[in-house]
């Protein structure tokens, strides 16, 4: 991304759907529900031999939406879990989940679980591609799918799974600047991962790892 892009919003609005649709396809990789492929992306990003010591094979294919509303400053909806939920509670995350046997591609998932999450009606997204595919020490395969969103949309949260959802400015977070690096133990093991805090919310982990693809798809290649 330009100075110029990460200065001005508006140049960034005007420009990033035609780059990420010059950059992106709808083409699913194997490696999706093929555990033996590679994928190229995942939580040990910045220490890739820790895959092999952490004994972590994700098998679980999962889809999420990666929602940026056309405005002239564009912001990506996200949601923040509940905290009674029994994994990744209280987390920000993208809307999406497990891929299930009537979902027909991930896109199918991906667009079901922001209806079933946040209420976001399917007919006002417009999908562009989908990024690289993210492995989780979780268990997750995760492709993500970058979509316009029309910007006159209404959202009614799931209750049980949803807390709050919320756009966060998309120049904030395809600025390099916004994108910090710290680390804890996980098992035993020293991992470094990526955090966007952006005014309350704390973006981290899998959230902040995918939004960084993003930048590297779309800015830095």
């Amino acid at each position: 991304m330009t100075a110029t892009e990460r200065a001005d919003p508006l140049a960034l609005g005007h420009a990033f759907f035609d780059r990420a649709r010059a950059r992106l396809d709808m083409a699913v990789p194997a490696a999706l529900t093929d555990p033996s492929q590679p994928a190229t992306r995942g939580d040990i990003d910045l220490d890739p031999e820790l895959w092999a010591q952490a004994g972590v094979i994700p098998a679980r294919p999962a889809a999420v939406l990666i929602g940026v509303v056309d405005r002239p400053e564009p912001g990506v909806i996200l949601t923040q879990r509940t905290t009674s939920l029994p994994s990744h509670a209280g987390q920000i995350a993208f809307p999406g989940g497990k891929i299930d046997p009537i979902d027909a591609t991930p896109l199918d998932a991906a667009l079901r679980e922001a209806e079933e999450e946040i209420g976001l009606d399917r007919a006002l997204v417009d999908p562009i591609g989908y990024l690289d595919l993210y492995c989780t020490f979780s268990g997750f395969r995760i492709l993500p799918v970058v979509s316009r969103v029309a910007p006159g949309y209404t959202l009614s949260l799931n209750e049980a799974e949803v807390e709050d959802a919320f756009e966060v400015p998309l120049a904030f977070l395809m600025d390099k600047q916004n994108h910090a690096l710290h680390s804890r133990d996980w098992k035993g093991l020293r991992r470094r991962f990526y955090v966007m805090p952006y005014q309350e919310r704390y973006i981290w982990g899998v959230t902040a790892g995918i939004l960084r693809n993003l930048y590297d798809r779309v800015y830095a290649r």
